[in-house]
């Protein structure tokens, strides 16, 4: 049966894109112009429905004489072949053609459908409410891009912020907040630690002499050599003008510590160059080991490593003293070092 002498095919084309004539006999006599997409270049007139089309429900349809039986019923369907997409329907007899009238529709699968054959709204009845889902679908996917796209500005944003929040600005260490944040977490999970407390010695004289540039310069080669000098995953904060402390996670080794310490203040005691003059200055540390088990806080742990640190300035500067309860008698009787 040729298309013009199909009755109402031209009609059907215009109004039912994705309808199907089949003849008593189950063979296609005419898709319309949307369907024929589906299967680009392979015929369909000739073919037999059910061997295009598997009918997954109602399950009784397993041959063209079930079709009468399921007339004005809903029907749920996918192509055989691949991507086998998924298709609803409903089932008309027309006596006029002497034939069935199925006419189908992509259901929610119609974003796939436009995705897998580049469909357009041309491709849909003028009055099918997919097309007006396929907008809303569209300005809601840009809407969603656009979102997306401000909250990873924001998000990027805040985490600049907050980095910014931590660290010093001179030196780009951590900060004394950023400090206290991770020493109250390591001591809220016991997690044994070690905390040296560094102060540095002539450092006042530096910026008396060759002023505040000079200083600057020096901080930052300070900060240079303490992250040299120290593990990847420990924390080196400036929690002062002169002044550093450095959270070593897990490490309590009597003899490790004192050759860091003697590191330390080996780099620290280097000459360094600023407009042709050595800035001279060393370093004085204070140090406290606390194996996790003892109760104590964040606070008390910076305090002992302070008192241990007392103790190197009044001894003659330039060392390193592990914190014992025994020093706290003796800072008490010491006078405050001067020339920091």
């Amino acid at each position: 049966m040729s298309f013009h002498s199909i009755p109402n095919a031209d009609l059907l084309d215009t109004l039912c894109p994705m309808h199907v004539l089949v003849s008593p006999t189950g063979h296609i006599d005419h898709v319309g112009p949307t369907l024929r997409k589906l299967r680009p270049g392979k015929p369909w007139t000739g073919m037999r429905l059910l061997e295009l089309f598997r009918i997954m429900r109602p399950r009784e349809v397993q041959s063209v004489t079930d079709l009468k039986d399921v007339v004005g019923k809903k029907l749920h369907l996918e192509l055989r072949e691949a991507p086998r997409t998924a298709l609803k329907g409903v089932i008309i007899w027309n006596r006029q053609a002497n034939g069935f009238v199925l006419n189908l529709s992509f259901g929610m699968s119609v974003l796939d459908a436009v995705r897998d054959y580049a469909l357009s709204s041309a491709d849909f009845a003028a009055t099918d409410l997919a097309v007006e889902m396929l907008y809303l679908v569209e300005a809601k996917s840009a809407a969603m891009a656009a979102s997306s796209k401000l909250n990873m500005r924001l998000q990027g944003a805040k985490i600049a912020a907050e980095e910014q929040a931590f660290t010093d600005t001179l030196t780009g260490l951590k900060n004394r907040r950023a400090l206290e944040m991770i020493l109250g977490r390591l001591v809220a999970s016991n997690t044994p630690l070690t905390v040296m407390h560094v102060d540095l010695d002539y450092f006042k004289a530096v910026n008396d002499t060759l002023g505040h540039a000079a200083g600057d310069h020096v901080l930052l080669n300070v900060a240079r050599a303490l992250i040299d000098t120290t593990r990847e995953g420990d924390t080196v904060a400036r929690v002062g003008g002169d002044e550093f402390t450095i959270v070593l996670p897990g490490e309590s080794d009597l003899s490790d510590l004192q050759n860091a310490g003697e590191r330390m203040i080996s780099e620290l005691e280097k000459p360094v160059k600023f407009k042709g003059n050595d800035c001279l200055i060393s370093g004085s540390i204070g140090t406290v080991i606390w194996d996790g088990s003892t109760d104590t806080t964040p606070e008390q742990l910076v305090d002992d490593a302070d008192v241990a640190l007392y103790a190197s300035k009044n001894a003659g500067r330039g060392r390193q003293t592990f914190y014992e309860p025994s020093l706290r008698n003796l800072a008490e009787n010491l006078e405050p070092p001067k020339g920091r």
